[in-house]
Order: structure tokens, then C-alpha cells, then sequence
């Protein structure tokens, strides 16, 4: 029996390898071994994923950068998403709803990240919905959650949807600009800001999750034809934003997220809110507040946004539309298994 050359079996496995590199090349995948090139994305909104993901290398361990804007007002960021001066938003996934509805562009939710804790906090003095009758209520856009939730609840009062009330819209931060303007009546806030307001005089009127139901509020959305476009990059960074969440909801790191929600100065939260509003965020699914377990997405909570939009805003005819038309999991199920993998 022959031997092989040691000269020529070298020379097969660079032929192979050449070969390997060749189709991965020519697939469009990254040679074995080998990081991906660092792509920069365009993200508006955001939240602790994305801190954490920066603060712990996970977005560079993705090949990942990104430029966050914050997201001033709902109307702002839906255009600006829409001319595709952003890439991916972090936001009230009913913001991504509203621009498909209307037409304004074809948006698809890739991943959850949580619940709906909202609160319907008034001014001192103020003891019902019912109390809310000929005043103006201030909230970020007139037709995404915070309003849809806000205008149910003054149905269920026996308010006349825009007719016994005003809207201001345009604000995210609607507490400061209840405090500065005493004629915005009430508006929709987190629970841990509704507590804050309580203590400064404020009244909470009820939470939208005794009202209305569980709903799965935030999440992350793309244009459907960017998705489709960079799917690569997209994959990656859900995988770096499940890898984050992973870290925030893990007991081990439960001081490091808590300094991190705390705040600072004059706006940092009191002890006893901030251990109220980690317990929440760890609550579980379907809880007010809760954080949503590696982004899973919750189909039901999000069918529930879906149904609120039809009744209140009648949107596609009063009739919401197949779930599955405004979400897409594909891009999810591959970053989780790289994840898992």
C-alpha cells in the first residue's frame, strides 16, 4: 500500500479550503472562522437591551454598531422610519401598526420585548374618567397606544370618542408636560411614573391592564422590504438584543439592572419604586410591565392590540386584520438559534 505525500496532502486541504472559502464567498456567508464584517444600524427609540448589548460587547461580538436617536414624538419617528432615515425602531410596537394601517408604509414586527403597563393619570382633584369630560388630554400621537388605550377607557366611562374631549399630541415625556401645563387634564403613563405622580399630588384613574387586558406594548420593527434587504445584519442584532435580555433578566446581574434603572440626580427613582418596578419587569408573561423572556412574541397580547385598533380607530374597516400579516418570526427563530447554538 502507498503512502500519501505529506507535500501533497497539504496541498489538497489548501485546494479544499480554497474551495470552501470560494462557495461560502460566493453564498455570501462568512468564511469559517471568520467575524462579520461591522455593519452600523440606524436605530430609533431603544432601551436597556441596547445599553446593556453596548456596555457588554455583545453588539461588537455580532459585528454590530449603531447610532440611536430618541424617538421625541411618535409622528417623527413613524416618518422618519417610513423614508428610510432610520433602519430598525425600538418603540410602542403599535406605532409600526399605525403606519401599516394608514398606508404609511409596510411595516412588520420582528420581536417583543413587553408588556403594557400604562396608567390614566390625572391632575389633582380629578376623581374619575367620568371627571374628564370638556378637557384636553395630552399623549404622544393621536392614533397609537397610548391614545387607543386612553380612548377606551373614556368609552367605558361614557365619553364620546373626540367629542367630550380634546387631544394634544406630539409628547413623550407627557408627565413633565402635565406638570408644566395644568390644563392637560390626564394622560396615559408607565406605572413607576404614575407612582411618582401620585406622590407629587397626581391621580391615577386605573391601568390599562385591569381595563382593557394584557397587551403586548413594545417591541422591535422594520420596514418589510429593508428586512427582507439586510437580513444578515438583522439576524444579528435580534441575536445581540436576545443575548442582552438574557443578561437583564438574569437574578446574577438583578444590582447592575437596578443601578441602571435607577437613574440620576434629581430624576432618580426612590428605593422602594425602583425594587417595585424590577419586580414588575420580572413578573411574567402577560404581567403589567413585564419583560418578554429572550423577546419572545406573544401572538395573543399582540391580537389584543390588533382588536383595540378595529374597535376604537376603526382601522380595516372595523375588522383586524390576520395577526400574521404584521409580524414576521423568521428573522427571531434564526438569531434565537444562533444564539442557542
Amino acid at each position: 500500500m502507498s503512502r500519501l505525500n505529506p507535500g501533497a496532502a497539504l496541498t489538497g486541504a489548501r485546494v479544499v479550503c480554497g474551495a470552501i472559502g470560494i462557495f461560502l464567498v460566493a453564498a455570501g456567508l462568512p468564511a469559517l472562522g471568520q467575524k462579520p464584517a461591522v455593519q452600523t444600524l440606524r436605530i430609533v427609540g431603544g432601551g436597556m437591551p441596547i445599553r446593556v448589548a453596548q456596555m457588554n460587547g455583545i453588539l461588537a461580538k455580532y459585528g454590530i454598531e449603531v447610532q440611536t436617536t430618541a424617538m421625541n414624538s411618535s409622528e417623527v419617528m413613524r416618518a422618519d422610519l417610513a423614508d428610510g432615515k432610520e433602519d430598525i425602531a425600538e418603540s410602542g410596537l403599535d406605532n409600526g401598526i399605525a403606519m401599516a394601517a394608514n398606508g404609511v408604509a409596510d411595516v412588520i414586527v420582528v420581536a417583543g420585548s413587553g408588556y403594557a403597563d400604562q396608567e390614566l393619570v390625572a391632575q389633582p382633584g380629578i376623581k374619575s374618567a367620568a371627571d374628564l369630560r370638556g378637557k384636553v388630554l395630552i399623549v404622544d400621537a393621536t392614533n397609537t397606544q397610548n391614545a387607543l388605550m386612553l380612548k377606551k377607557i373614556l368609552l367605558l366611562s361614557g365619553l364620546r370618542e373626540m367629542a367630550d374631549y380634546k387631544f394634544v399630541s406630539g409628547y413623550t415625556n407627557r408627565f413633565a408636560q402635565m406638570q408644566a401645563h395644568k390644563e392637560y387634564a390626564a394622560g396615559m403613563l408607565g406605572s413607576t411614573q404614575a407612582r411618582q405622580a401620585e406622590r407629587q399630588g397626581f391621580v391615577s384613574l386605573g391601568s390599562s391592564a385591569k381595563l382593557i387586558g394584557p397587551l403586548f406594548s413594545n417591541g422591535t420593527f422594520v420596514r418589510r422590504q429593508w428586512a427582507a434587504e439586510h437580513a444578515d445584519v438583522l439576524v444579528r442584532y435580534l441575536a445581540a438584543t436576545i443575548e442582552a435580555q438574557r443578561w437583564i433578566m438574569s437574578p446574577a446581574n438583578k444590582a447592575k439592572v437596578m443601578e441602571m434603572m435607577a437613574g440620576t440626580g434629581a430624576a432618580r427613582l426612590p428605593d422602594d419604586l425602583l425594587a417595585k418596578a424590577y419586580e414588575a419587569q420580572m413578573s411574567g408573561p402577560g404581567q403589567p410591565g413585564a419583560l418578554s423572556k429572550d423577546l419572545q412574541f406573544d401572538v395573543e397580547a399582540f391580537k389584543n392590540f390588533l382588536k383595540l385598533r378595529a374597535e376604537v380607530e376603526r382601522s380595516w374597516g372595523g375588522k383586524p386584520p390576520a395577526a400574521e400579516k404584521l409580524y414576521d418570526l423568521s428573522y427571531y427563530r434564526k438569531a434565537l438559534a444562533m444564539v442557542n447554538k
